[in-house]
């Protein structure tokens, strides 16, 4: 249901009630200070804002608890109790899916056997494969290409660009930001004898072996997403060598996510920009990565982990575990150290004193 919205049915759907007149008409969701018709609805979470409150034509806003506006600045008000929360509620609402009209544009091309569910909209310039399938209501926008026999599920949306390999599957209601490739090969490599890379792993500073003979490794697999999955602009998901790589249900990926092949995901985890995770990785459940993450390959990360940004993993992480730094350690571990670097300076500086004084007392006894 499209704007206007009453207060009450805002508050409906916030699961809280109003403060004063529930009849208040909402046209537009706004920012508090860029506010500027009775019918805006603005968020209010700071108490700097909501001293402002007033200033504007504006008569009802949402408000976090414990804020309040000054005396006759509102008409009605909505209280809600976890505002990051609500915010994403409310913004559902005032949410403009882009413009995907039902039909095939007379640009796009759809080979023989594909397969489009009721309602779905192939943009223009859109490629659809061979005995692909694209279930009810997805949108397949501009320039956006699906390869021979993938299965994209219902109420998807592929922003202008994405590139959907061969044989990738794709549930339902999942999100594929501009530019992504889900399903492009595996950076995997091998040669007849031991190359450097390998020998690097058990060696000391220097290696003997060379690189000779590099023979690509064929990614013969595919790619599973689950429902309610998203993924950000720009991100690349490699295919496996056999089987798949799989990301669970409900995962949300940043701009910029590498995932590299034969890696599986579990459900809701979250992977911040410029994640890398190297081939063959196992990652639990709800599972959080902050950004430009490092996973070497082969690596267990357990459920609920949380790795802070900028960290590099080259060990398992245990399920729960809260680790940073690079090379990553446990958070209190990591801090520590951060905090002994900081005072690194000045110990070299006292060292440095204890060595003239001991010097001077040397050179006392001598004469």
């Amino acid at each position: 249901m499209p704007a206007p919205y009453t207060l009450a049915e805002i508050a409906a759907v916030l699961g809280a009630s109003v403060q004063g007149d529930a009849g208040l008409t909402v046209q537009r969701l706004m920012h508090p200070l860029e506010a500027s018709r009775p019918d805006d609805l603005i968020f209010v979470m700071a108490p700097e804002l909501a001293a402002r409150l007033g200033e504007s034509p504006v008569r009802q806003a949402v408000l976090a608890e414990g804020l309040e506006a000054p005396a006759g600045a509102l008409e009605a008000s909505i209280t809600v109790l976890r505002p990051r929360f609500a915010l994403g509620l409310l913004l559902d609402l005032f949410e403009r899916r882009p413009h995907s009209p039902p039909g095939v544009h007379p640009t796009a091309v759809v080979e023989d056997g594909a397969e489009l569910g009721e309602g779905v909209s192939i943009g223009a310039l859109a490629y659809i494969g061979p005995n692909a399938r694209i279930g009810a209501g997805t949108a397949v926008l501009p320039q956006a290409t699906i390869g021979a026999e993938a299965r994209i599920g219902s109420d998807c949306l592929l922003y202008p660009g994405v590139r959907v390999g061969e044989r990738v599957e794709i549930g339902d209601r999942v999100i594929i930001h501009n530019n992504a490739s889900i399903g492009s090969d595996g950076f995997s490599y091998v040669t007849p004898e031991q190359a450097s890379f390998e020998a690097a792993k058990s060696g000391g500073d220097r290696v003997s072996a060379r690189i000779a003979g590099l023979r690509r490794i064929a990614s013969i697999g595919t790619v599973r997403i689950g429902d309610d999955v998203e993924i950000g602009a720009c991100a690349a998901i490699d295919r496996s060598n056999i089987g798949a790589t799989v990301i669970g249900r409900g995962t949300k990926l940043d701009n910029h996510v590498q995932i590299g092949h034969n890696v599986t995901i579990g459900e809701d985890c979250l992977f911040s920009g410029q994640v890398g995770i190297a081939g063959s990785v196992k990652v639990g459940s709800r599972v959080v990565l902050a950004g430009q993450v490092g996973v070497a390959d082969h690596l267990v990360i357990g459920d609920d982990a949380v790795v802070g940004g900028g960290s590099g993993l080259w060990k398992n992480v245990e399920s729960g575990q809260v680790v940073a730094g690079y090379p990553a350690l446990p958070k209190t571990e990591a801090l520590r150290q951060q905090a002994d670097l900081a005072r690194l300076p000045r110990v070299l500086r006292d060292v440095a004193a204890l060595k003239r004084q001991v010097a001077a007392l040397l050179q006392g006894r001598s004469e």
